[in-house]
């Protein structure tokens, strides 16, 4: 991208071009503050590549000033076609603004002219000197502006254009751009051209005889070249020669601007830095803010995402302990403390594999220490005996009464469980500290909240053992480098609580949240995670193999119906074979602009057509064997033979819990080879498997909700509401409702809760969206309450920006103040949705902890292994099933009070499917 001159060039930035382009582009970024950034940050990744690419460089960016040019007293229509702004891309000009100017950039925007006149004007003055010149540019106007100084770059497609390259990219050298786009016109700004003349006619014109005024002088040689229309294209131009000459002005970058600086008044100037990290922190450019920390010592002072001043930054002082008497003046200091934070070292992220490297604590913020147990590198100074360390903490981590904080201790609680240490006195989790008070506005990990509540740029564990599979383990880590990155973890992890737990109290009900259900949870979930569950690996394994036939057998069909064999998996090939070849409707588009073959895209065109359907189930085949089948008995532990999933808190943006390693929440239960997956959970011989599993416990939540009379009494009434809501929509009797009308209305029901449209009703259900939209509004004449929630509800969050779950869990809603309609109508559905899908979670959370109490006091041989959306899943001795069930059953059905009652369905069997 470097031009061949080894003089430093001036770089002049059509910055207006790249706003546009930017915006258009790339996808669609949005703060927690609902403040869109996605051209922002666009703009900036382009500046800094120029900087990075051109150091020591002048560098100018240039933006269109508001206002009317020049050109629009020439022609009143010039650009008259282009819409208006976007809401969303003109509340990203001040703070792109502010950007460039906080990097030490010179601004211009200069009234009376657009951006590429001002750019011209300098590009010539300073050519005209010998000063080398590269445009950062991704207009094609600005190809008139090349010459022996002056050069193109397009840094969004990495290409640079000097005269040759004009050439070679247009047919035409830099001197002909202005005939060319004269005579072809422009549509983007409504350049009109000379009609009847495209770029193919353009280009031959003025290759065959040259520029505009040559054309003119040579009208009657037209007719004598060799391009289709030619006999009839001098008459063309001579009919509108006016207009081609007002199309020339107006293509015409103007090169004499009366400018208020000279080019060579263009000077980098140093950077803002409190400026950049301000701004940095207000569009929540997280990498970028980690950056700039870790290249500054001064912490920033100023405010961030959430509006509260970051704290002072403290001093470290850290220490490694290799002696006995220092161990026991910090286990003293921990005794005294009454809460410490902790965190655990290990050789791995799979908490049953996980060997203890290490431990480390904080009690003071700054203060931290760390005690490497099991470090093992030639020249490693020797260290105190892991088992007699962790003899002596013991007693202190499983004292209910002195406080632990830790940042997701569901890890470090598992891996001491391995150590025959139970966890107890959990006072916090930072992890969850920041989940409840804002799910969506940052991952929780503790890098990032260490960037995002403290200002502060962490060690990251790659940048000490590397990455990929060359990447060290702990035990590996040089001793200094390693006490370092464990001190300060246990430090964070306590200086996080000390910022966030005040939030937490001031906000809500999310300390009762934290305390009643989050945290109890930690210990909970990692008692599940322990147990595991038995796999039936030789059921598996033919299962795959069936699977592995019939995908061999799809191909064969597909290629068939096809006429030709081609890569199923291949997104291009499969694309020129339904578009080209048989000319399938397309649906939608890539970014890109090729026709999608996005899942949901095939879906609808399953439908209809034969080929669709056959990729749809490869893929769905593909899936399955690859996650589970295949997977499943790679993930069997040695050491007990079972699978142990991970429970995740932090993700979802509702409460549910999520699970990784097998993914339990997405194994299909409505097809057949989903629920022969579920066949291979089985119980240990001699045990059988119970599911618990709330009946339509959303649909209940909205009865609550909503407060509507007919919903209410229908659930008070035990009818099956599908039936029920059958029944009042298709005004059929409760006993006469066919099957079709239930599913209908089963459709309608869930539809509703997820914020479909009449449009998504009619694709579902294969009727014509008229009549979707009269079954909708039958539902709502029937259940006005239904509709009352939903527009209070579309209200309350437009008013305070987030919803709330009868347990005082909040989803904040950046997108509902949106100016772009698509992103603010899906606020709105989350809206809706979100209260019903976080109470749910919030019900299951509490009935988690109601059940494990019961389990607990009952004795019984029984236990929680699974949680999956509204199902619990016990392992049980086979003459203790009845108890259990009847046991669990009152504990899950009393886990909130709502004004319908909770409904619990209990089945056992041998295997997982049975059960349910």
């Amino acid at each position: 991208m470097q031009p061949a001159s080894a003089q430093l060039p001036l770089i002049l930035v059509d910055g207006s071009s790249y706003l546009y382009r930017a915006f258009h582009a790339l996808p669609p970024l949005i703060t927690s503050k609902g403040q869109p950034t996605g051209a922002v940050k666009g703009v900036l990744n382009m500046l800094r590549s120029l900087i990075k690419t051109y150091p020591n460089s002048p560098i100018a960016v240039v933006f269109d000033a508001k206002g009317p040019t020049f050109r629009d007293e020439l022609f009143a229509e010039y650009k008259a076609q282009r819409p208006p702004m976007p809401d969303d891309l003109r509340s990203q000009i001040e703070p792109l603004h502010a950007s460039v100017k906080a990097l030490g950039l010179p601004l211009l925007c200069i009234e009376g002219v657009e951006a590429d006149d001002v750019i011209g004007t300098l590009a010539r003055q300073a050519a005209d000197q010998g000063q080398a010149v590269i445009i950062s540019t991704g207009d094609k106007d600005m190809a008139q502006l090349v010459c022996p100084n002056v050069s193109l770059v397009n840094t969004m497609t990495n290409t640079f254009m000097d005269e040759a390259g004009v050439k070679e990219k247009y047919g035409i050298g830099p001197e002909l751009i202005i005939d060319f786009l004269a005579l072809m016109g422009d549509k983007s700004d409504n350049i009109p051209g000379v009609p009847g003349i495209g770029e193919k006619t353009a280009l031959a014109l003025l290759q065959g005889i040259g520029s505009m005024d040559a054309l003119y002088a040579n009208l009657d040689k037209i007719a004598d070249l060799s391009f289709r229309g030619a006999k009839t294209t001098a008459k063309k131009l001579e009919e509108n020669r006016e207009q081609a000459y007002l199309s020339y002005q107006l293509a015409t970058i103007k090169l004499d601007c009366d400018l208020p600086l000279e080019w060579n008044e263009l000077h980098l100037n140093k950077p803002d830095t409190e400026a950049l990290k301000t701004l940095y922190t207000e569009l929540e450019f997280k990498s970028w803010l980690n950056d700039l920390l870790k290249t500054n010592d001064e912490q920033p002072t100023s405010a961030s995402s959430q509006a509260t001043a970051l704290p002072e930054a403290v001093a470290a002082n850290y220490e490694i302990i290799f002696k006995q008497e220092d161990l026991d003046k910090w286990v003293n200091k921990l005794q005294a403390s009454g809460c410490f934070a902790l965190d655990t070292e290990t050789t791995s992220l799979n908490y049953m594999q996980a060997e203890l490297v290490g431990v480390s604590f904080a009690v003071t913020a700054g203060e931290a220490a760390y005690v490497p147990l099991a470090h093992n590198y030639p020249g490693m100074p020797e260290q105190l005996d892991r088992d007699a360390v962790l003899a002596l903490l013991k007693p202190l981590l499983e004292d209910p009464q002195l406080g632990k904080i830790g940042q997701n201790l569901k890890y470090d609680m598992s891996v001491l469980a391995n150590y025959g240490i139970h966890l107890q006195g959990i006072t916090a989790d930072t992890m969850l500290e920041s989940y409840v008070l804002n799910s969506t506005a940052t991952r929780h990990d503790m890098d990032s909240l260490a960037l995002k509540y403290l200002g502060r740029s962490t060690v990251s564990f790659e940048e000490l053992a590397g990455k990929g599979a060359k990447q060290l383990t702990f035990d590996q880590l040089e001793i200094e480098a390693a006490g370092f990155y464990a001190a300060e973890d246990a430090d964070i992890t306590l200086q996080l609580h000390q910022a966030l737990s005040p939030q937490v109290k001031n906000t809500g009900r999310l300390q009762a949240l934290i305390d009643e259900l989050e945290v109890p949870l930690i210990s909970l979930l990692s008692k599940i995670e322990r147990q595991g569950v038995k796999i039936d690996v030789p059921h598996l394994q033919l299962h795959s193999q069936e699977m592995a036939r019939r995908i061999l057998e799809i191909e064969e069909e597909a290629h068939a119906l096809a006429g030709r064999p081609f890569n199923l998996n291949s997104p291009k090939q499969l694309a020129e074979i339904l578009y080209v070849e048989q000319q399938l409707p397309v649906h939608k588009k890539t970014p890109k602009g090729a026709p999608s073959t996005a899942e949901g895209v095939l879906e609808k065109l399953a439908l209809d057509f034969p080929l669709p359907k056959l990729i749809m189930e490869h893929r769905g085949l593909a899936k399955l064997r690859n996650t589970y089948t295949d997977k499943l008995p790679l993930l069997i532990e040695s050491s007990t033979g079972r699978v142990h999933t991970s429970y995740h808190q932090a993700v979802t943006a509702t409460g549910r819990l999520s699970s990784s390693d097998p993914n339990l929440q997405n194994i299909p239960i409505r097809n057949e080879e989903g629920r022969r997956i579920r066949q291979a959970f089985i119980a240990e011989p001699g045990y059988l498997l119970v599911a618990a599993d709330y009946s339509q416990i959303e649909l209940r939540i909205m009865a609550h909700l909503s407060g509507d009379e007919g919903l209410l009494k229908a659930f008070a009434e035990g009818k099956d509401i599908h039936r029920a809501t059958a029944a009042e929509v298709f005004g059929a009797p409760l006993d006469e409702v066919t099957h079709d009308q239930r599913r209908n209305a089963k459709a309608i029901n869930f539809g509703l809760i997820y914020g479909m449209s009449a449009y998504g009703l009619a694709n579902q259900l294969g009727i014509d969206a008229g009549q979707a939209k009269l079954y909708i509004e039958k539902y709502f004449e029937r259940y006005p309450g239904v509709r009352r929630y939903m527009e209070d509800t579309r209200l309350l969050a437009a008013e305070q920006g987030y919803v709330e779950t009868l347990a005082g869990r909040r989803l904040y809603l950046p997108e509902i103040h949106s100016r772009n309609f698509n992103q603010r109508q899906a606020a709105e559905r989350t809206a809706i949705n979100a209260p019903m899908q976080g109470t749910a979670a919030d019900i299951m959370k509490a009935a988690m902890l109601a059940v494990d109490q019961w389990l607990v006091e009952s004795k019984l041989d029984a236990r929680i292994i699974m949680q999956v959306h509204d199902e619990l899943v016990f392992e049980v001795k086979e003459d203790q099933v009845e108890a259990l069930i009847t046991g669990i059953t009152p504990c899950m059905e009393n886990a909130a009070k709502l004004d319908v009652p909770l409904l619990v369905e209990a089945a056992s069997g041998k295997n997982w499917d049975e059960a349910h």
